[in-house]
Formats: structure tokens, sequence, C-alpha cells
């Protein structure tokens, strides 16, 4: 059992920066591969980023490519994900999940924990 919960939301203005971050409890967090999604009023629950369970491995939506960077601390049991050059399209509910034994995948449903969530706004 896995319990994640997201921190770092917030309002910003655009070509601002976030970090959001990702706390895990429960055992084996090294065994998990991590992922970020969004989710916009009125739209379907989107990937935006994931990493191995090193670390050493990352994968990206095109459309944070170059803006978006996920890592992970094992020792911490906590993920990252630094936003920058933030636009008004990024603005949602943005979720981390845990998916046992798996890494990269961009499915929702092969991710096995999620946290609460944390919104993050951009607007001037």
């Amino acid at each position: 059992q896995v319990q994640l919960v997201e921190s770092g939301g917030g309002l910003v203005q655009p070509g601002g920066s976030l970090r959001l971050s990702c706390a895990a409890s429960g055992r084996a967090f090294n065994n998990y591969g991590m992922a970020w999604f969004r989710q916009a009023p009125g739209k379907e629950r989107e990937f935006v980023a994931a990493i191995s369970w090193s670390g050493g491995t990352q994968w990206y939506a095109d459309s944070v490519k170059g803006r978006f960077i996920v890592s992970r601390v094992n020792a911490e049991k906590t993920v990252f994900l630094q936003m920058k050059s933030l636009k008004a399209e990024d603005t949602a509910v943005y979720y981390c999940a845990a998916a046992l034994s798996r890494a990269g995948s961009e499915i929702a449903s092969e991710y096995d924990y999620w946290g609460q969530g944390t919104q993050v706004t951009v607007s001037s």
C-alpha cells in the first residue's frame, strides 16, 4: 500500500515557474514507477511525465517537453515536477501516481495509487 500526497500548487503568472512535490508513504518506494497526470475542467485526465524506479529514465508529454522536469529522491520517497515557462493551458489539477513494477506508461488505468491532487492555475 502506498499513499501519495502532492503539494506545491498555486497561482502563477504566465511564464512563471512552480515545483510540485509528491511525498509517498509505504514500503518499497523504489519498486514503483512514478508519474504526473493533470486534469483541466471538462477534460480527460492526461499524462504529463513519468520517471523510472531509479530516476534514470524520464518520459514527457509533447506539450511539456523542454519546460517540465520530473525527478525523484528515493531516500526521501519523494517525486518532483519542476515546471517553467508556464502557460494558461497548463492550468489543471495535477496528480501524482504510482505503478508497481511498471514505468513510463501514459495510461492512467495502469497506475495503482493516486494522490488527491494539487491545483495549478496559470493566470495574469
